[in-house]
């Protein structure tokens, strides 16, 4: 059992090491696995072939349909400018004095409108360099700011996201993506808050102190020369839109408020983000409840129930709606659509095959005798679903540095437990639910996090400068908040 507990440990340094040294985890995960069987004498090509690829296998079948059409529509919403007229119309409408909290509205809008952190960062960090440069803000904040916005709040804590880590755990706890929406708020406004005060101190603290925007670190450290260090991780269609747009600098270099142009192209580009929010909530609560599902419980359509689809359907069709809706605001540009499509199909491969990747991995560990040893300490914690869901998920997440892979391996290990004794205690599952996915967005946001380290490249910042703020906003802030749901939800579980 030693031995064995040494290859569980040993699995995870491998699988940190290689992940925060820029390998794909499509590659690093079965790696790592390999090394936890060896130490624990599992068979290891039936460790592979009958636990790693159907774990893997499963994940995506189940959710590929969700990274596709969120591909699409971030790669739509990108090529088409929708999103950069957002962006831009939001800090000039906030100001660019503001650019800490434009930078933060901008991103956590994009997110809650299922845009990829890919694509969001590509069309924000732009905007927040002319922002952060006219204010004077250090530029070290300026990951920090864009992370608030795109890792914490707006992913996992707001009801109706539609971001794979709110998507997840409808599948095993039968809510909706809208479950404990008062939480949710709450929790969010909490994690919002805590990061602004925070990157508000630092702002005053540095600029004390005598740093500002330095202008000198933009010559030698273009977004173009961090991109291609980060080749590894972004697709070639997303890099080319780095390039500052001609109508952000028309639009960002004057002072004031934004003109009416540029309201009318920021409402343009907020329309298709409104759809996609309104059609998950019609469907969700409107459309699924005066359509016939009983077909669902038929074998060829796995005997299931719309309970258990809701949450994965209502986000799809939201998506695939608010892409229709794109192409009728704009047909003029119907020829670049299409190759968005295509475009955005091919972007949706990478990050489920890595997700999944992770989660193949999880259920190898999970396989594993001296995982039951882990398993049984964790239940001795506490007897309650939701503190055992939080502290499970924050770690596994933390260790394996993914949000959506930390979710995935704890609800496939522990979700069917943890759903049972919620049933047994009379705890809402839609307040586990929201715990567990708030809990994702905590320690994965630990220095080996690819995301970050793909957000700081792009950035043009070292982890030495900007990891300190990015780890204040991203872990402490949300794990704030997620205690304060937990603590209201004992008290008030049906909000």
């Amino acid at each position: 059992m030693v031995l064995a507990s040494i290859g569980v440990v040993l699995a995870l340094v491998v699988l940190v090491v290689l992940a925060y040294r820029g390998h794909s985890v499509i590659i690093a995960a079965p790696i790592a696995a390999l090394v936890g069987v060896l130490f624990s004498g599992a068979p290891l090509m039936a460790s592979y072939t009958q636990i790693f690829m159907p774990a893997a296998g499963n994940f995506v079948t189940t959710f590929f349909p969700l990274f596709l059409v969120g591909a699409v529509f971030g790669g739509l919403m990108s090529v088409s400018g929708y999103a950069d007229q957002l962006a831009t119309w939001i800090s000039r409408l906030v100001g660019a004095k503001r650019a800490i909290l434009a930078t933060a509205i901008a991103t956590a809008l994009l997110t809650y409108g299922g845009i990829s952190a890919w694509v969001i960062a590509f069309t924000i960090v732009p905007i927040a360099k002319i922002l952060f440069r006219e204010a004077g803000i250090p530029r070290r904040l300026m990951p920090a700011a864009i992370a608030l916005g795109i890792f914490t709040f707006a992913t996992a804590a707001l009801p109706g996201s539609p971001q794979i880590h709110n998507t997840i755990p409808t599948k095993y706890f039968g809510t909706t993506t809208y479950a404990a929406p008062i939480l949710g708020i709450i929790g969010a406004i909490v994690t919002f808050i805590l990061g602004m005060a925070w990157l508000e101190y630092r702002t005053r603290k540095l600029i004390a102190a005598g740093e500002i925007y330095d202008e000198s670190e933009d010559a030698g450290d273009s977004i173009d020369s961090a991109v291609a260090d980060a080749e590894h991780a972004i697709d070639d269609a997303e890099r080319e839109k780095i390039e500052v747009p001609p109508h952000v600098l028309a639009t960002l270099s004057p002072s004031g408020r934004p003109d009416r142009d540029t309201t009318l192209k920021g409402l343009q580009g907020l329309f298709p983000v409104l759809v996609v929010v309104g059609m998950n909530l019609l469907f969700t609560y409107v459309i699924s409840k005066h359509m016939d599902f009983d077909y669902l419980a038929e074998e060829k359509f796995g005997a299931t129930t719309l309970s258990a689809l809701l949450g994965t359907w209502s986000v799809i069709i939201a998506m695939v709606t608010a892409i229709i809706v794109m192409f009728i605001m704009n047909p003029r540009n119907f020829t670049t659509y299409v190759k968005g499509l295509s475009d955005g199909a091919k972007n949706a491969v990478v990050p489920a095959l890595t997700t999944a990747s992770e989660v193949g991995f999880g259920a190898v560990i999970a396989s594993l005798a001296v995982f039951a040893a882990f398993q049984s300490h964790l239940f001795d914690v506490s007897d309650n679903p939701v503190i055992i869901g939080t502290v499970a998920t924050a770690i596994i997440s933390g260790l394996t540095g993914s949000s959506s892979g930390g979710l995935s391996i704890t609800l496939a290990s522990f979700g069917d437990q943890l759903s049972q004794l919620a049933h047994d205690q009379g705890i809402s599952l839609e307040l586990l639910h929201r715990t567990i996915a708030m809990a994702s967005v905590s320690f994965d946001s630990l220095p080996h996090n690819g995301a970050i380290v793909t957000l700081l490249l792009v950035c043009g910042m070292s982890h030495r400068k900007a990891y300190k703020d990015i780890g204040m906003v991203t872990i402490l802030a949300p794990l704030i908040g997620v205690l304060v749901v937990m603590g209201l939800g004992a008290v008030m579980p049906t909000m």
